[in-house]
C-alpha cells in the first residue's frame, strides 16, 4: 500500500521546495509511462494467486497509483479479474481499512504483504497480520520492528508460506 505519488516525492526528496512537487510528479509520471512496457511481474507470482484464488481466498490490492494507472497495469499483466477489490489513492486515502470494511474482513483474519515499511505499519495499526518481501522498496533489516510474521525473500517462498500458512 503506497503513499499518493506527492506525498512520495516530498518524503524522497525533502530539500525540493513544496511549489516544485507537481512539477516533479509530472517528470516523474512521464519517465514512468515511457518505459511501463518494461515492467514485468516476479516469476511465480501468477500462479501463486491462480492457487489462493482456488482456495477461496479473497486477493485485494490496496497501492498510491491513479485508478487509471492500476486499471493499466492490471490489464497490461494478466491480472484483470484476479483481484476482488482495489482501492488507489485517488479514491481514498484509507485504503487497507476501506478494503476490510467492504469485505467485512475481521483484522485477525487479514494478512497484508508489503514491501515497505509503510505498508507493514498500516498493518500493524489496523490490527491486522503481515508478511513483508525483501524483494521491492525497503530494506528487509527494517521490517523486525513491525513484527510481520515472516520476510520472504523470493516468490517461490512467499508462495510457500501462504501454501503453508493461509
Amino acid at each position: 500500500i503506497g503513499m499518493a505519488l506527492v506525498p512520495a516525492l516530498a518524503k524522497a526528496a525533502p530539500d525540493v521546495p513544496a511549489d516544485k512537487y507537481p512539477e516533479l510528479a509530472a517528470r516523474y509520471r512521464h519517465h514512468y509511462l515511457a518505459r511501463q512496457q518494461d515492467i514485468s511481474l516476479f516469476e511465480g507470482v501468477l500462479p501463486m494467486l491462480a492457487e489462493l484464488r482456488a482456495r477461496h481466498h479473497w486477493l485485494t490490492v490496496a497501492t498510491g497509483k491513479s485508478r487509471r494507472g492500476l486499471d493499466d497495469v492490471l490489464a497490461s499483466r494478466q491480472l484483470a479479474g484476479v483481484f476482488d477489490g482495489s482501492r488507489t489513492a485517488d479514491e481514498t486515502a484509507g485504503k487497507l481499512h476501506e478494503l476490510m470494511r467492504e469485505f467485512g474482513a475481521e483484522p485477525e483474519r487479514t494478512l497484508m504483504i508489503g514491501d515497505t515499511t509503510h505498508d507493514l505499519l498500516m498493518a500493524r495499526n489496523a490490527g491486522c497480520a503481515s508478511v513483508g518481501v525483501s524483494y521491492g522498496a525497503h530494506e528487509p533489516g527494517d521490517f523486525g520492528a513491525l513484527g510481520p510474521r515472516r520476510v520472504a525473500h523470493s516468490v517461490a517462498e512467499l508462495h510457500q508460506w501462504l501454501s503453508d500458512n493461509a
